[in-house]
């Protein structure tokens, strides 16, 4: 008897030391995503890319990590540009955009740089979205198009947390995406 607490209470001290085992069950590490940064400027989901950009592609089996050669676009999930740089989308300067994680969902999020936005460039669009302050969700009929092609863009879906078509029977948040997407068709059709 005395043998079994002894052992117990040295393997309950070495699992505590991290010398045996692992205290996290859950195994919360980020995987190691397959990625690709562009050694020239490239045409990536209809969005010309500038050199030095990561393509962020969906976990798959034996590939982890920065990969040698562009990947199959149907599996990228996030297009980030080199730090400082932008692409203007919908006359915004935009630092990445990230595929939505949920798969019934066909679209992504826009995350805005809106400090490099001048002032003459300013339109209600980019206002409406600035005052979210962050990602703005884009539902769209063609996944393989994330640039800013009004015809592809179906709704708004999101401008931060803040704004969700998820809850409908907010008429507030409804409306205010319904302005955003309106002012986003407009934009589309200068």
């Amino acid at each position: 008897m005395k043998f079994f607490k002894l052992s117990s209470l040295l393997l309950g001290f070495l699992s505590l030391t991290g010398c045996v085992g692992s205290m996290n069950p859950t195994g919360n590490s980020t995987p190691d995503y397959p990625y690709f940064i562009t050694t020239e400027p490239l045409v990536v989901k209809k969005i010309k890319v500038p050199k030095g950009t990561r393509l962020v592609y969906e976990e798959m089996l034996f590939k982890k990590g920065e990969q040698d050669k562009i990947m199959n676009e149907g599996k990228l999930s996030t297009i980030a540009l080199p730090d400082g740089e932008t692409i203007e989308w919908g006359g915004v300067p935009v630092t990445s955009i990230t595929k939505f994680f949920n798969s019934e969902m066909h679209g992504f999020t826009v995350y805005a740089k809106f400090d490099q936005l001048a002032k003459d460039k300013r339109t209600k669009f980019s206002e409406l979205w600035q005052s979210c302050s962050d990602g703005l969700g884009i539902t769209v009929k063609n996944t393989d198009d994330w640039s800013f092609n009004t015809k592809n863009i179906s709704d708004v879906e999101s401008c931060s947390v803040n704004y969700q078509r998820y809850f409908k029977k907010d008429v507030s948040q409804q409306l205010f995406l319904d302005d955003v997407y309106h002012e986003l068709i407009n934009i589309g059709s200068k």
